[in-house]
């Protein structure tokens, strides 16, 4: 005979799942605002419905049985099929609304997508919107993302990218520095100057700079005795106090263009971009507030 299922096993499955995946009643607790009494107590209705034991408790640890991985894997799969559908219904929504998580790295997050959330907001005030500005990498699934913004195209094939502009860069430097040590004028002079260079957090390598001469596309590795880890905006930074070169966006410097603090050198080298795009996860059913964002996004780029 097959047991009819009542609806209020519902919450104590993702419970259940929340403590297997955290690793134990408190911290699933803390995540769900619960206590870890009723977790414990959710966990032990299921395991006296099912005659199982799911987890393994001691005093200093605590695991899936085998029964438990089992059990879990299957609800997990369970509760992204009603997460999808979720998905799907509000996506017809004609009013975005809900919590929109986004995750984007610094230049972009700083110089575009900050100054561009008040107007967002303005335009869909029951959206509220949680951005984390960081250039780590990122799990969709598991850390719970709407979108994000990166470099380049993603290698993630379940993502699907959205080209949101090729951004344009150039060499800048402080006016200070330039009448200390001169404007370089070609790419041979560059290793004279020092310069800031930007290690990219997902290789641990140098970025190149990039250039364009005679119509060809140059890469250039430059030695230089100052390297910026994690936040590339500190190459700005020490740009500003006349430290040294920097090649950057010309979005993420353009007030500082305007004020007089940095100045443009190579422009005859200049006219590489790089493209940043706006990803999400591969899916049919976006909800109305993600796809007001992208729209948004699109819209506010190319205007």
């Amino acid at each position: 005979m097959s047991r009819s299922f009542d609806p209020v096993q519902l919450g104590s499955i993702e419970l259940f799942c929340k403590a297997a995946e955290l690793g134990g009643f408190t911290a699933a607790a803390e995540a769900l605002g619960v206590t870890p009494a009723a977790v414990s107590r959710a966990i032990g209705r299921i395991e006296e419905r099912l005659g199982v034991r799911l987890f393994v408790r001691s005093t200093r640890r605590m695991r899936l049985t085998d029964d438990g991985q089992l059990y879990h894997e299957q609800c997990r799969q369970a509760l992204a099929q009603i997460e999808e559908a979720e998905r799907a219904i509000t996506g017809h929504q004609a009013v975005p609304a809900g919590v929109l998580r986004i995750s984007v790295p610094t230049t972009y997050g700083h110089s575009r997508v900050m100054p561009m959330l008040p107007a967002f907001r303005a335009r869909y005030p029951a959206v509220s919107v949680e951005v984390e500005v960081s250039n780590r990498n990122i799990d969709f699934v598991e850390q719970g993302f709407d979108l994000a913004i990166r470099l380049g195209a993603p290698p993630d094939s379940r993502l699907v990218a959205r080209k949101l502009e090729d951004a344009s860069m150039g060499v800048f430097a402080s006016p200070d520095y330039l009448s200390r040590h001169g404007e370089p004028r070609t790419l041979d002079e560059l290793q004279q100057h020092v310069s800031a260079q930007f290690v990219r957090p997902s290789t641990g390598r140098v970025m190149p700079w990039v250039f364009r001469r005679d119509g060809a596309d140059i890469e250039l590795q430059l030695d230089s005795p100052v390297r910026v880890l994690e936040d590339v905006l500190g190459c700005v930074s020490f740009a500003r106090a006349g430290g040294g070169l920097v090649q950057i966006y010309h979005f993420v410097v353009a007030e500082q263009l305007a004020r007089g603090e940095l100045v443009e050198v190579l422009q005859p080298y200049a006219g590489r971009s790089r493209p940043f795009s706006i990803l999400y996860p591969h899916n049919r059913h976006l909800s109305a507030r993600v796809r007001a964002f992208v729209d948004f996004m699109l819209q506010a780029v190319a205007g």
